[in-house]
C-alpha cells in the first residue's frame, strides 16, 4: 500500500507517493532523488544517513518517513547555497577531512547541528556531536580539525557582518 507523503526539504515543500514501511532515508533517495545521504547499515548504527529534522541531527536509516512530516528536513545537498559550498564543505576540502568520502553526508550535517548551536565549540563537543557518525579512513583528526576551522570561518563572516555585536544571534549560514 502506498501513501502521499508531505515533507518540507532544503526549504522545498515536497510530495511523493511512498510504500506506508519507507522510512525517511528510502523517502530522500528513492522517491525524492537526494542521493547525498547515505544508505550504509539499515540499523542506526554508522551515521551515514544523518539528516536533521528541525535542526537535530536523526538517523533517517530508522526514523519512518511519517515522522518527518510537517517539520523540516535538511540534508547534505542543503547546506550549500547558490553564493557556494557552506563554510563546512569548504573546510573539509581544505583540511583534507574526507577520504571515501561515505560518511562525510552523515557527518557534515551532524556538524552543522554543532555550529547551529556555538560558533566556539570545544573538542571534546565536536567529538560528542559526531560520535554517531563512523569513519573507518580518516581516523577522526582531521574531520575535527575541520569543523573547528569552520567554526572559526563563520565567526569571521559573523565579526565581518557585524563587528559591533557582542549578542548570541543567529549564524550567518544556512
Amino acid at each position: 500500500m502506498h501513501a502521499i507523503v508531505t515533507l518540507t526539504v532544503n526549504g522545498d515543500r515536497r510530495q511523493a507517493g511512498v510504500p506506508m514501511h519507507y522510512t525517511l532515508l528510502e523517502t530522500l533517495r528513492y522517491a525524492l532523488g537526494l542521493t547525498g545521504s547515505k544508505q550504509g547499515c539499515d540499523k542506526g548504527d554508522c551515521g551515514a544517513c544523518t539528516v536533521l529534522i528541525d535542526g537535530e541531527p536523526v538517523l533517517s536509516c530508522i526514523t519512518p518517513v511519517w515522522e518527518a512530516e510537517g517539520r523540516e528536513v535538511l540534508t547534505v545537498e542543503g547546506l550549500a547555497s547558490a553564493a557556494g559550498p557552506h563554510p563546512l564543505q569548504e573546510a573539509f576540502g581544505e583540511c583534507g577531512a574526507a577520504q571515501c568520502g561515505f560518511c562525510t553526508p552523515g557527518i557534515l550535517t551532524s556538524a552543522y547541528a554543532l555550529l547551529q548551536k556555538t560558533l566556539t565549540p570545544t573538542r571534546a563537543e565536536i567529538r560528542e556531536s559526531l560520535s554517531g557518525n563512523l569513519c573507518r579512513c580518516t581516523g577522526y583528526t582531521k574531520i575535527y580539525e575541520a569543523v573547528a576551522r569552520a567554526a572559526e570561518m563563520m565567526a569571521e563572516a559573523e565579526a565581518v557582518s557585524d563587528p559591533e555585536s557582542t549578542t548570541e544571534r543567529e549564524p550567518v549560514y544556512r
